[in-house]
C-alpha cells in the first residue's frame, strides 16, 4: 500500500500542541511561572485588585437594580473580571475600545459614569453620549460585529500614522463562530492593523456548550487562518492575563500587527438577565469547578501572602463602592424622559412628510 502523503492525526494534534495556556497563579494563588511575571509596583498590583472588586460589586448592585426594574438588559460578569479588568489594565487611555454587551466594566475603567452605563442598559439616548475624550464605542448588541468595526478604526488609526495608540475589542466564544470574527481579524491582518482582539471563552453561547461550537481544540488557533499570533490565557488569573495583554499591545502598537487572545474564563451566573437559568444546561459541578478558581479568591491570596491586601481593606472598599452605584442609579434615575418625538427626530435627519406628521401627533401629545 502506498504512504499516505500526510497524516492527518499529527498534523491536527501538532496545531493544537502550539496554543498551550498561559498561567502565572494557580487556583490557590500560587506562583507557577515565576519567569514570566509582570513588572507591576505594589500600588499597581493593589490598583488592579481594587478594580476587580469594584466589578464585583457592580456586578452584584446591577443584579438588584434589574430586579427592581431599575436597569433594562443586563449581562453578568461575575467571574470575569480578571479577564475583563486585568486586560483592560494593560491598555492605555488613548486606546480605543470597542466592547460587547458584557463589556461594561472595561467601559466604565475607560471613562464612561456609572450613570451613563445604567442609562444604556435602560436604552436611554444619553447613555451613548459620550464625551470626545473617552476613546470607546457603545457596547455592542450584535454578535460579534464589533471585530469589524474595530479592525475599521485600528486600520484608520494605522493610516492617521498614530503613534502609541492601539484598537482592542471583545467577543465570546460564541461570537467567534460569527463570520464577522473571521472577517475582522482576516482584514486586520493583512494590513497589520494595530488591534488586539479577545475572545472571552466562559463555556457557553447562552445555553450553547463551547464543544458544540467548534471541532477546533482552542480558539485561540483561529487566529492562525488570518495570519496572526493567537494566545490562550487562564482568563481567571489576572498576573497571566495582564502579561499576556501587555505584551500583545506592545506588538500591535510597534507596527506588527493584530493579536488574538483566548481567555478560558467562566461567568458564574445566567447568559443575562432577559430570562436564562443557567441550572437548565449547566451541571453544579460546572459551578464548583470554576468557583474554587475564583479570580478574586486567587489574586487576594497572592496580595495576602505579600502583605498588600486584608479583608478590612476589601470590606471598606466594598462599601465604598456600594455608595458610589447608589448615587450613580439616583443620578441615572433623574435623566429626562425620552419622548417619542425626540426619537423621530434622532432616527431621521430629514424626515419625509409621514414623520413629520407623526412627530407633530406626537409633540401635541407630549405638550399635554
Amino acid at each position: 500500500m502506498a504512504k499516505q502523503p500526510v497524516d492527518y492525526e499529527a498534523l491536527l494534534s501538532s496545531i493544537e500542541a502550539s496554543f498551550p495556556m498561559v498561567q502565572i497563579l494557580d487556583k490557590d494563588g500560587n506562583v507557577v511561572n515565576n519567569d514570566i511575571m509582570p513588572d507591576l509596583s505594589d500600588d499597581e498590583l493593589v490598583e488592579l485588585m481594587t478594580r476587580m472588586v469594584w466589578s464585583r460589586v457592580l456586578h452584584d448592585r446591577s443584579m438588584a437594580l434589574a430586579r427592581q426594574g431599575r436597569l433594562g438588559f443586563y449581562a453578568p460578569t461575575m467571574g470575569q473580571e480578571a479577564s475583563q479588568l486585568a486586560s483592560h489594565f494593560a491598555f492605555k487611555k488613548q486606546d480605543w475600545l470597542y466592547p460587547g454587551y458584557r463589556d461594561i466594566p472595561q467601559l466604565i475603567q475607560h471613562g464612561l459614569s456609572v450613570s451613563q452605563a445604567f442609562l444604556w442598559s435602560r436604552g436611554h439616548v444619553e447613555g451613548n453620549n459620550y464625551p470626545e475624550d473617552l476613546h470607546a464605542m457603545g457596547p455592542q448588541i450584535i454578535i460579534g460585529a464589533q471585530y469589524i468595526q474595530a479592525m475599521g478604526n485600528a486600520v484608520g488609526q494605522k493610516l492617521a500614522g498614530k503613534e502609541d495608540e492601539v484598537t482592542f475589542t471583545y467577543t465570546g466564544d460564541g461570537g467567534s463562530s460569527q463570520g464577522d470574527v473571521y472577517e475582522g481579524m482576516n482584514f486586520a491582518g493583512r494590513y497589520k492593523a494595530p488591534i488586539v482582539f479577545f475572545i472571552q471563552n466562559n463555556g457557553y453561547a447562552i445555553s450553547t456548550p463551547r464543544e458544540k461550537q467548534s471541532a477546533a481544540n482552542t480558539l485561540a488557533q483561529k487566529a492562525a487562518a488570518a495570519g496572526i499570533p493567537g494566545i490562550q490565557v487562564d482568563g481567571m488569573d489576572p498576573l497571566a492575563v495582564y502579561a499576556v495583554t501587555k505584551q500583545a499591545r506592545e506588538w500591535a502598537a510597534s507596527g506588527n500587527g493584530p493579536v488574538l487572545i483566548e481567555t478560558i474564563t467562566s461567568r458564574f451566573g445566567p447568559h443575562s438577565t432577559s430570562g436564562d437559568d443557567p441550572t437548565r444546561y449547566r451541571e453544579q459541578e460546572s459551578f464548583d469547578y470554576w468557583e474554587q478558581r475564583d479570580p478574586l479568591i486567587r489574586f487576594r491570596n497572592f496580595l495576602k501572602e505579600k502583605g498588600l491586601w486584608t479583608d478590612e481593606k476589601e470590606e471598606e472598599l466594598i462599601e465604598k463602592t456600594k455608595e458610589e452605584i447608589k448615587q450613580a442609579a439616583k443620578e441615572a434615575d433623574q435623566a429626562p424622559k425620552m419622548k417619542v418625538s425626540e426619537f423621530l427626530k434622532n432616527m431621521h435627519g430629514e424626515p419625509g412628510q409621514n414623520i413629520v406628521e407623526q412627530i407633530e401627533k406626537y409633540e401635541a401629545k407630549e405638550s399635554k
